[in-house]
């Protein structure tokens, strides 16, 4: 077991690893929109999803992976509404279509809107 750390995401706000590399398999923890500085940008879903999206390809390159070696995400959304808003952007990033989860949950970190974790298998 690995665990993996970029500079390029932004650091872990609780006691847990920004991903974990089990042989050929990257496991991301939860990425809400926070800057790789920290910064939580409290703006509308769209921009939340595609900060989301860009700290997920920064944590999988640093397992040495791409975005197009996810097999399975979940999307945590504070409001099920923006489910639409979510998939316009998460489209660009995940074309390849991985299994996915979404469910509406009653709060995330931050008040953010959109949560995304993935799975990851290296070729």
């Amino acid at each position: 077991m690995q665990k993996i750390h970029t500079s390029n995401a932004p650091e872990a706000i609780g006691p847990y690893s920004q991903a974990i590399k089990v042989g050929n398999m990257i496991f991301t923890s939860g990425q809400i929109a926070l800057t790789k500085d920290g910064e939580f940008l409290d703006k509308d879903v769209k921009t939340q999803t595609k900060q989301v999206c860009e700290n997920l390809k920064a944590v999988l390159e640093a397992a040495g992976a791409k975005i197009e070696n996810v097999v399975k995400t979940t999307i945590f959304l504070s409001d099920i509404n923006d489910f639409n808003a979510v998939n316009e952007v998460y489209g660009k990033y995940f074309a390849h279509k991985p299994a996915r989860s979404t469910v509406a949950v009653k709060e995330l970190p931050k008040n953010a809107k959109v949560e995304i974790e993935c799975i990851a298998v290296l070729p």
